[in-house]
């Protein structure tokens, strides 16, 4: 999901979407009974033991009650929880509904099934296949996918990409039935137009969602390449396409996120905090806002425990 930050030497378009760059004024948290701007998170891994399941990671963080607590603690809204191919079979099939429930009994209301390959924009029976699978094992809420592939492509094969990934979101609702499909997408997206057109490309996929994550992994709220600047305009189309939205954080390491300046991975608890309420104290009165969300859960407990 770090690609996701990857700018592609973008500057963050504002001119059009009455949100200005300018530094905001910071929210100090100044006790625990403040509500925290973070409402939700990426949960990639589970607790498989690899030796039981190849598929298995072995992590205790995602043992239902850890991961519920966790997620209790930080009074959650929606947990994107990592779901593997065929997880309608070995032990996910038990892993993945004791978790959905442990969550929705912590107070999340929104589970969603959380997958992604860069082969299934253009093979999109295989999103299909995999959503089938994954709503037949869990009692998921929502269908969330992380399918990065303009990694490594041109701007001029952009067009292209956004309209396989369209298909591919349409296939996996046809295959989701009422369960509503979500998807991650970076924030530089809004910032390409397409060919001919004034219409962006992250305008473009909109349609085809129920919901966006919009990915602006950045370490501050304001300045020119801060949260806000960034996902500004993405946010802003969000909202009048009548499509709720969060702003995604990244939490990892420098050395994963692309920089420092890309991550709270090398910050404080505090910081995050701080930065996020910025975030939500500029964004939070466009309609269809949702919140921040962090990625990712292991990285994110690092950032806590230190």
């Amino acid at each position: 999901m770090a690609a996701l930050a990857t700018a592609l030497g973008l500057t963050a378009l504002t001119a059009t979407t009455g949100l200005s760059a300018a530094p905001a004024t910071a929210v100090t948290l100044t006790d625990a009974s403040t509500p925290s701007a973070l409402t939700g998170m990426w949960a990639w891994g589970n607790p498989i033991d690899p030796a039981v399941d190849a598929r298995g990671r072995g992590e205790a963080a995602f043992e239902p009650e850890a991961m519920a607590a966790f997620a209790a603690a930080h009074r959650l809204q929606t947990v994107y929880l990592s779901v593997p191919w065929a997880a309608d079979q070995g032990e996910f099939r038990t892993w993945l509904p004791a978790a959905v429930s442990a969550l929705h009994g912590a107070g999340v209301t929104t589970v969603a099934a959380l997958g992604g390959d860069p082969a299934w924009a253009s093979q999109p029976d295989l999103a299909a296949t995999w959503t089938r699978a994954a709503l037949a094992t869990a009692p998921f809420d929502a269908v969330q996918f992380d399918v990065e592939p303009w990694v490594g492509a041109t701007d001029d094969q952009l067009p292209g990409i956004v309209a396989q990934l369209g298909t591919m979101y349409d296939t996996a609702a046809e295959a989701a039935g009422t369960v509503p499909v979500g998807a991650d997408l970076p924030w530089w997206l809004q910032a390409k137009t397409q060919p001919g057109t004034t219409t962006t490309l992250f305008e473009t996929l909109l349609p085809h969602l129920a919901s966006v994550a919009i990915v602006a992994f950045s370490d501050h709220a304001s300045g020119d390449d801060g949260i806000v600047a960034l996902a500004g305009p993405a946010a802003t189309a969000a909202s009048a396409a009548g499509v709720p939205f969060s702003i995604g954080v990244e939490t990892d390491t420098p050395q994963v996120a692309g920089g420092p300046g890309a991550t709270f991975g090398d910050d404080t608890e505090a910081e995050l905090e701080a930065e996020t309420a910025i975030v939500r104290s500029r964004l939070a009165g466009l309609n269809g806002y949702r919140g921040v969300t962090v990625e990712h859960l292991l990285s994110w407990q690092a950032l806590v425990a230190r």
